[in-house]
């Protein structure tokens, strides 16, 4: 079986960082994990206001973004209301979910899903899904809900503004740098000096926080400069153009935007760059 032969792989993962470094050491690699996010819940006061509107009546449409938001919604409305009244509102809107994993949020809550997003579940086939679903999905009037991930997408507001919609965000949580940086410091300073091999990013916010320590440590040329260097393995289109954008070339994405195709098949296309085990 193909592998990474001993070379050392570098992850900015955080909430699977022991997910992958597992991985990488399954398929051959040594892995060197830098948690570059952390998860921090926006202010109850932002979260009520929605969970008002939902229980208002205020959306035709909600789109929820991932799994551990919607979660996190239906709990933050435990605060406000009963929770079987929430989740009765919810029903009473069209439900939209960009994927499997706020999919079976909704299955395990019991609420009907109207439309699910495919993969790679960018904010282009967000898009191109309700495009496509016109019959039922006619969203020019409407108001809709968007369960936030970290940062709203520009182009999703923009595309669906331009179809007549009118749109709420949601938010549930914002990304911040994580409390203990050092992992992070350390990764920058070893892509400067050569000492990595492979480079994997299942998201934008890891590139654009790991670009800040770079900066506060002036060494945003070098690490720029370094991983274009070494392997950049990226989850899928929207990781890839961010880090197209800054300047680092990209040299794989997997055949599914998951983690585990990320290493399995990052290890395969990689192999032939690692001829001998280090």
């Amino acid at each position: 079986m193909a592998n990474f032969k001993g070379a050392r792989v570098l992850s900015f993962e955080s909430r699977r960082a022991q997910e992958i470094a597992q991985l990488i050491r399954n398929y051959g690699g040594i892995p060197i994990v830098a948690p570059s996010t952390r998860e921090v819940p926006t202010s109850s006061e932002e979260e009520h206001r929605a969970i008002r509107g939902i229980l208002a009546g205020e959306f035709e449409a909600i789109i929820f973004m991932t799994g551990v938001g919607a979660r996190a919604l239906v709990e933050a409305a435990d605060a406000v209301c009963r929770r079987d009244q929430f989740l009765a509102a919810i029903r009473h809107a069209k439900v939209i979910v960009r994927g499997p994993k706020p999919g079976a949020v909704m299955r395990e809550f019991g609420i009907p899903i109207t439309l699910t997003v495919p993969e790679p579940y960018t904010w282009r086939e967000i898009v191109s899904s309700l495009d496509e679903n016109r019959a039922k999905l006619l969203i020019r009037g409407w108001r809709i809900g968007i369960q936030e991930h970290g940062e709203p997408s520009a182009e999703l507001y923009r595309a669906l503004r331009e179809r007549g919609a009118e749109l709420t965000s949601i938010p549930v949580y914002r990304w911040e740098l994580p409390e203990d940086v050092e992992p992070l410091k350390n990764a920058v300073r070893e892509v400067v000096k050569k000492s990595i091999d492979v480079a994997m990013f299942t998201s934008s916010i890891q590139l654009t926080h790991a670009f800040r320590i770079a900066k506060e440590l002036a060494l945003e040329e070098p690490f720029k400069a370094g991983l274009r260097n070494i392997f950049v393995a990226s989850i899928g289109p929207i990781c890839s153009e961010a880090l197209r954008e800054n300047g680092v070339r990209v040299d794989f994405e997997p055949s599914h935007p998951k983690m585990g195709f990320l290493v399995k098949e990052g290890a395969e296309k990689s192999a032939e760059r690692f001829q001998t085990p280090k």
